[in-house]
């Protein structure tokens, strides 16, 4: 009783006893990290929800569906049960469909997902399909089936990695509740996870159930950090983005998915990724799989034009250092090893400015025309620079600033001046 009532409180997700198998019933409730389309399938009242977050939450469409011969969840290849769960849309199928099974349309979708997996649950080709008749209740091998002209009317809105909820029943809510803080708790957690990885940090791994954390590509927990570790090791920084964070619960897991910028000094990539969440024994959220799915944006542009904005308010700040003669403040933005106009290393640039601004400090330093560029160390940064000291001395030029990522924010690598622009 314990357990129902903490799932209860955590994720407003009903659970009642059939006679074979817990069945998951779902309310599903308006919150920021509800994906703005949707869709959602009640095997009891045989009904398919298209969903969006229209302010509020809201039933766009509503369809008859037919979904697998035999109750319950699904557990087994061939038992004919529809799995219950979160899913993600994956190819469309349009051509050598058996017309009178699938109609002349179909969607793949992810069974068994990471969680189903871990369940030992077997199985798949469960689809959302169409049929080459009209449908009748509970009569599929396992998939989701709606009347082929209803099908094709959503087809444009079934893009790859489109969510699907299945539940024995499924009710909507128009307001926030208890899983809207579970929504927000674990985007939270998705963003800390980020920070940690960026950081090459131990505490990254704290975030997986080590006994039973799976992804693409790595045989068990021990392969997947041995490999993180050998690239925390060998990179001198390391860029995670999280774009969008969207978050639904399933039976007794959430799914997180978002977009994701990976960048280090000699690799980048971009994609979706699906983190799957359970609770352990302590009570704490952590990551028992992870999927990946190809790009639905452009997260690099989104990664530049944000790191940009942080950028142009890290170079402000520098400047007002500057003007302001405040050495600590000013030695902050650079690292260690930094180069300006020949000086090499952060002691060497201290030392210079010191000796400057004690004889003659700044009065005024003004910059305008600011670029930022991806570059292979991080940043490029270029703006016009004009200078003025306490004695009335004044030059202008232009001035070139590479940056590197930190555990603090963007950093100097390399300062130079010239006459010219570069």
């Amino acid at each position: 009783m314990t357990s129902f009532r903490t799932l209860l409180a955590l994720a407003t997700m009903l659970l009642s006893w059939t006679g074979e198998a817990w069945a998951f019933k779902l309310t599903i409730e308006d919150h920021p990290q509800i994906p703005g389309y949707f869709l959602a399938v009640s095997k009891d009242t045989q009904t398919f929800f298209a969903l969006g977050r229209r302010s509020p939450l809201s039933v766009l469409n509503k369809l008859a569906c037919s979904t697998g011969q035999s109750q319950g969840d699904k557990a087994k290849a061939g038992d004919l049960k529809t799995p219950e769960g979160v899913y993600f849309v994956g190819r469309k199928l349009s051509k050598g469909l058996d017309y009178k099974l699938y109609g002349d349309l179909a969607f793949t979708l992810n069974y068994p997902n990471p969680v189903d997996r871990l369940k030992g649950k077997t199985g798949g080709g469960i689809w959302i399909h169409g049929r080459g008749y009209p449908i009748v209740p509970r009569e599929t091998q396992g998939c989701v089936a709606l009347n082929t002209p209803d099908l094709r009317r959503l087809e444009a809105t079934l893009d790859p990695g489109t969510p699907v909820v299945i539940a024995s029943d499924v009710q909507v809510a128009d307001k926030a509740g208890n899983t809207s803080r579970t929504a927000k708790e674990l985007a939270d957690r998705v963003h800390k996870w980020a920070t940690s990885w960026e950081r090459r940090s131990d505490d990254f791994f704290a975030y997986y159930d080590q006994k039973v954390f799976t992804e693409p590509g790595a045989a068990n927990f021990k392969a997947f950090r041995d490999n993180k570790e050998r690239i925390f090791a060998s990179k001198p920084w390391i860029e995670v983005a999280c774009f969008d964070v969207r978050a639904l619960p399933g039976p007794d897991y959430w799914v997180t998915w978002f977009g994701q910028y990976y960048r280090t000094d000699s690799h980048s990539s971009q994609g979706v990724k699906r983190l799957y969440w359970q609770k352990d024994a302590k009570g704490a959220w952590v990551i028992v799989g992870a999927e990946y799915a190809p790009a639905d944006r452009d997260y690099e542009q989104l990664y530049v034009e944000r790191a940009g904005q942080q950028i142009v308010k890290m170079v402000e700040s520098w400047r007002k250092s500057w003007e302001k003669a405040d050495l600590d403040a000013y030695a902050r933005w650079y690292v260690p090893a930094a180069v300006q106009d020949g000086r090499q290393g952060l002691l060497a640039i201290m030392d210079h400015k010191k000796a400057v601004w004690e004889k003659n400090a700044p009065r005024r330093v003004s910059l305008s025309d600011i670029r930022t560029a991806k570059h292979e160390k991080g940043f490029k940064v270029t703006f016009r620079q004009e200078y003025q000291s306490a004695s009335g001395y004044a030059d202008a030029g232009f001035k070139t600033l590479i940056l590197e990522p930190s555990p603090i924010g963007w950093r100097i690598v390399s300062e130079l001046w010239s006459n010219t622009p570069s």
